[in-house]
């Protein structure tokens, strides 16, 4: 396992190499130049051309990436042209609520996707088996904003037990934190949730039809054991590969949810740059996403040897 883990860190650092030139070199298409964006409305031709020598603008663009790279391996990503705050500051702000949605979330999702996957697979053909697969339909097919919007409609408008947005600290407020985000929290893990669900409905109906499962059963185990330890430990290595990158998306930010509930994470972050056109802001966020997606794969590869004790071997 560890020769393993030393073989994907080799291939990682390449792949992180690569994303990171991809990342500068499409940043470079984009219109407008961040010195004048700086200047404001005193476009002072003098002040324009320090600018440009101050962020390097005026050398030639493999000369700006390693200059570029140089302070992303000292972790400085640039400065906000809109702000003048740091970039990496900006990110570590917005980092914690965009972590605590995608784990929330993620959360739901298994909790609601696993039981149901599980359950419809064992009882394949059935009424069960019908109405999951009708619910994962749905979720799949249900935008995520119109979700929301229907959400704050009834509990928050209707019922008034949740807050319609707005994001607290869990430090001021666990409480409050917690009320705030369950409804977001909900309306993206309903969607992930009808992924994962179809995905260990399928993975356990492939695995319920193997010759060892057959096996387990003529031995007179238990149906439970045999789901759960000879059935599902097998079937999980596909919805782990899956959740790892749903859990990627989640941490880069969920645009359209963040902006209905209005939660200040990695989404409105990115939008409000795109807008402005912070680019080094663009460019922080997308490469801390690039290999935040990265390294949650080589977690899933390492999860692979936990719940699926063939690959040891």
């Amino acid at each position: 396992m560890f020769a393993f883990f030393l073989r994907r860190l080799v291939t990682l650092v390449p792949t992180l190499v690569f994303v990171s030139m991809l990342i500068f070199g499409l940043q470079q298409l984009l219109p407008g130049d961040p010195a004048q964006i700086l200047a404001g409305e005193d476009q002072n031709p003098e002040l324009i051309a320090q600018l440009r020598e101050k962020m390097n603008l005026d050398k030639p663009i493999p000369v700006q990436y390693g200059y570029w790279m140089a302070g992303v391996l000292q972790g400085d990503l640039g400065e906000s042209a809109r702000t003048g705050q740091p970039v990496l500051e900006l990110i570590m702000e917005k980092l914690p609520v965009t972590v605590q949605l995608a784990f929330m979330s993620m959360l739901v999702a298994l909790i609601i996707s696993l039981p149901s996957g599980i359950i419809s697979a064992v009882k394949r053909d059935t009424l069960i088996d019908h109405g999951a697969r009708v619910f994962a339909l749905s979720g799949i097919s249900m935008p995520n904003f119109w979700l929301g919007i229907m959400l704050i409609l009834l509990f928050s408008v209707e019922l008034g037990w949740l807050p319609a947005s707005g994001y607290i600290s869990p430090f001021e407020d666990l409480g409050a934190n917690l009320a705030a985000m369950v409804m977001p929290a909900f309306v993206l893990g309903n969607g992930i949730a009808a992924v994962l669900m179809r995905h260990t409905r399928s993975s356990m109906l492939q695995v319920l039809a193997t010759d060892y499962v057959r096996t387990a059963r003529a031995k007179g185990l238990r149906e439970r054991v045999v789901v759960v330890k000879h059935a599902l430990r097998n079937a999980l290595t596909p919805v782990i590969t899956l959740g790892a990158l749903e859990l990627g998306t989640l941490l880069s930010g969920a645009v359209l949810t963040e902006q209905v509930f209005t939660i200040p994470g990695f989404g409105k972050l990115i939008i409000d740059a795109v807008f402005n056109r912070d680019y080094a802001v663009v460019q922080g966020v997308v490469l801390i996403t690039a290999t935040t997606y990265i390294m949650l794969n080589l977690l899933a590869d390492m999860a692979y040897f936990v719940f699926n004790p063939r690959l040891r071997h």
